[in-house]
């Protein structure tokens, strides 16, 4: 851990200051001089630049919270299952399997032409009526994306670990609904007049006891409902497709993790509003997920409770380029043998997800060793992308 001086606090970084991009170390300083934050602003070893707050930041804040430190895919993480199949039962041929994938969970910007009904959703629905007016003609959008993708760096994996176990994984957040909630209630946050002399306005807060708090705070803790709603919908689904292609597949418990989200929690013995922009909880025994990019290793991991990254560690291996600066560096020769061995697209259009866009994520795991181990080291043989 590298501590490096802030405004108003200190910035604990899990990697080099010379890694961090310029852009990104003025948006840490930035965060570190907001008056609410409390005792440390934490970096991750997977940070980089992002809107308004860096992403792979830990903000702890007392009395405040800020939407961009949380991210427009509010609730945004991974989900992952072991199951009962090895890598000797599987084709020699996946492409049949990612394409039934692809037929079950829609990506990119599709939806499903009917909701998922489930029955434990029920109550869950009708609290959409008390989020802000604003939504309100969202809510069949909101019911036909559940279950679904998306796109960018969203993905649905099938991966083996050292012992050859096969294990489902995949990431997304709270689709259009996430992104609709948070940038309305970002765009309040600016207009408050507290927010008028800030560094970034981006980082403009709700304070506690307002009622733009409270109205933030609904809506912020229904998406990060529906997020993890969406993945645990989207595992079913997978799993109903892995049940139609094998013989008597069997699953263990999912890990499940938010890596955008605020969390109420305590640190140095305050009660502090905690925001993790990739990041993920990573308190003493916490399971996580970290995963690295469509052509390199994931990680579950168990948390250590390092109280100096209040509780968290990184959420990938985070992008080290720009998705057009990918663009224009790679071609789709570079994607083909970047993910030799992995069914998975190998186009113009998911160009932008090439590995080398990516900070190697082997370096990222020996930075934060003292936040995480290892429990299953995995890696991808079919990955689907919207």
């Amino acid at each position: 851990m590298q501590r490096i001086h802030g405004r108003k606090v200190d910035i604990y970084a899990w990697t080099q200051p010379s890694e961090i991009e310029g852009v990104a170390l003025d948006q840490l300083k930035n965060i570190s001089s907001l008056p609410w934050v409390f005792h440390h602003v934490a970096a991750m070893p997977d940070v980089h630049y992002g809107k308004g707050a860096t992403v792979g930041s830990v903000i702890a804040m007392k009395d405040a919270v800020s939407p961009a430190a949380v991210g427009v895919d509010i609730g945004c993480g991974c989900a992952a299952v072991r199951t009962g199949l090895s890598a000797n039962g599987l084709p020699d041929n996946l492409h049949g399997l990612r394409t039934a994938l692809e037929r079950a969970i829609p990506v990119g910007f599709h939806e499903h032409r009917d909701p998922v009904e489930r029955p434990q959703d029920r109550a869950f629905w009708d609290e959409f009526h008390h989020l802000t007016p604003a939504v309100k003609d969202l809510m069949g959008k909101a019911r036909k994306q559940l279950g679904t993708l998306g796109g960018g760096n969203h993905f649905i994996e099938l991966c083996l670990d050292s012992e050859d176990r096969v294990w489902m994984m995949l990431h997304s957040g709270s689709r259009n609904i996430g992104k609709s909630l948070a940038e309305i209630h970002i765009s309040r946050a600016k207009k408050l007049a507290h927010n008028q002399d800030l560094p970034d306005r981006d980082l403009a807060v709700f304070l506690a006891g307002t009622r733009e708090m409270d109205e933030y705070r609904r809506d912020l803790f229904w998406a990060q409902r529906y997020a993890m709603k969406n993945r645990e919908t989207m595992l079913d689904l997978y799993k109903t497709v892995l049940e139609g292609q094998f013989h008597q597949v069997d699953f263990g418990d999912a890990v499940l993790c938010h890596h955008n989200y605020v969390a109420e929690e305590t640190h140095f013995g305050e009660e502090v509003l905690v925001t993790r922009k990739g990041a993920i909880r990573a308190g003493k025994g916490d399971l996580g997920i970290i995963p690295g990019s469509m052509g390199t290793r994931s990680y579950i991991v168990r948390g250590l409770g390092n109280a100096q990254s209040f509780e968290s560690a990184s959420h990938g291996a985070g992008r080290r380029m720009s998705r057009g600066e990918a663009k224009r560096r790679f071609n789709v020769k570079d994607l083909q043998a970047q993910t030799k061995g992995v069914e998975c697209r190998k186009d113009q259009g998911v160009l932008d997800e090439i590995p080398s866009a990516y900070k190697p994520i082997e370096q990222v795991m020996e930075n934060q060793k003292d936040l995480v181990e290892i429990v299953a080291e995995l890696r991808q043989v079919v990955c689907v992308k919207g």
